[in-house]
């Protein structure tokens, strides 16, 4: 386990909220139909999928959007692993990613093999099924170290204004330089500093209608080659 953990409360006995930041991991209103809409249409997921694509994310959290990705993953047809790289500063325990993903009864096939392997090592390499790894530590210094490119990207940090640092222009620079050319990005906010960086970084960014209640995010795509 990281030396540092995710310290937590439970809003409502089962949305799990961070007190680091003071913000909840999934949305209070459908977290499920919020990942969907955010991370995979943003990423014109499942419609790209194919044998070696890759995905990276930035806040691993409950493990809820890898669940939802891979279980479209192998509703779609694929039969190869996905290949799935998330950086985690703040790791949540075994029992409390459990209690959390209680929430989600239609993922439970996967989510009880994801408890199950981070309870063993939140590194996940033993996840049968899935090429997955979680890097511990801070983003800001173990993306450029590594060695990934991805073509699509889940940046699901903490709000832009609680959590600054995943969401500063060298971060998503070096998010951009670890993006194989046509990939994409897709986030929740609709920061304008976030847009502005990712701009900077090299993608075309695009805002689109959010998930609920928030009326924007954000979708970047990084040219063709």
């Amino acid at each position: 386990m990281s030396d540092q953990h995710a310290d937590l409360e439970w809003r409502d006995g089962a949305v799990p909220v961070s007190t680091r930041f003071d913000d909840p991991y999934f949305s209070l209103e459908n977290g499920l139909a919020e990942t969907r809409h955010v991370f995979l249409t943003g990423n014109d997921l499942p419609a790209r999928f194919a044998p070696g694509f890759h995905i990276a994310e930035l806040g691993f959290g409950t493990g809820l959007n890898l669940l939802a990705t891979w279980a479209a993953w192998e509703a779609s047809g694929q039969t190869t692993p996905l290949a799935f790289t998330s950086f985690e500063a703040f790791p949540i325990s075994a029992s409390e990613m459990a209690r959390a993903l209680a929430a989600f009864p239609s993922l439970s096939p996967y989510a009880d093999k994801l408890i199950a392997a981070w309870a063993e090592t939140p590194t996940l390499e033993t996840l049968p099924g899935l090429d997955a790894r979680v890097i511990l530590g801070d983003a800001r210094e173990t993306i450029a170290r590594s060695g990934i490119r991805a073509d699509a990207w889940f940046l699901d940090g903490f709000s832009p204004a609680k959590n600054p640092e995943l969401w500063g222009a060298a971060l998503l620079a070096q998010v951009a330089r670890h993006t194989r050319p046509g990939g994409t990005a897709a986030t929740y906010t609709a920061a304008g500093f976030v847009r502005r960086a990712l701009s900077d970084a090299g993608f075309s960014v695009t805002r689109i209608p959010g998930f609920g209640r928030k009326r924007h995010m954000t979708t970047a795509r990084m040219a063709a080659p």
